[in-house]
């Protein structure tokens, strides 16, 4: 093998090495706070849709949309966190996978996508609000602002749901 190919297979592994460091999120914004899910658990990520209504669900969710020939689930991730109703209609949502179901988690705006260093995750603080503390898997201080990573299943998941 040349040289030149062991110091390119070399910088390819650095490469890796760094990657494996960060961890990709999506984010969005609910009621002025930051938010984040991992970008791996992303399907889509929509603009405002026809929602229609399940009668008899519990409040937090919307209702279902049609995504591409398949029913999709939409949760009120605001109402899921024991915010109150958003005041405008307008509203984007992350399109996620849970036991094998697609769900719209409606917010209020989606961010961008952010390469975190794993090594700067810290636990929820015991000052973080116990309706985001519930959902999260831990937080990034940010320059400005405070990343809440939610934990997608948790979020999702039915019991939860019906117990709220």
């Amino acid at each position: 093998m040349s040289r030149r190919m062991t110091e390119d297979a070399a910088e390819r592994t650095a490469g890796a090495e760094v990657s494996a460091d960060k961890e990709d999120f999506v984010t969005f914004f609910i009621a002025e706070q930051l938010f984040g899910i991992p970008v791996l658990k992303v399907q889509d990520v929509l603009s405002a849709h026809n929602i229609t209504r399940i009668p008899l669900a519990p409040p937090e969710i919307a209702g279902s949309l049609n995504l591409r020939g398949r029913v999709v689930t939409a949760m009120d991730v605001r109402l899921r966190l024991g915010l109150p109703a958003r005041e405008s209609e307008s509203s984007m949502s992350i399109v996620a996978e849970h036991d094998g179901e697609l769900y719209s988690l409606m917010v209020d705006s989606v961010g961008e996508v952010l390469a975190l260093k794993t090594s700067d995750w810290e636990r929820n603080p015991p000052t973080l609000d116990p309706k985001f503390r519930e959902y999260s898997l831990g937080i990034y201080r940010l320059e400005r602002k405070l990343l809440v990573v939610l934990d997608v299943n948790r979020l999702l998941d039915y019991d939860r749901v019906q117990a709220v």
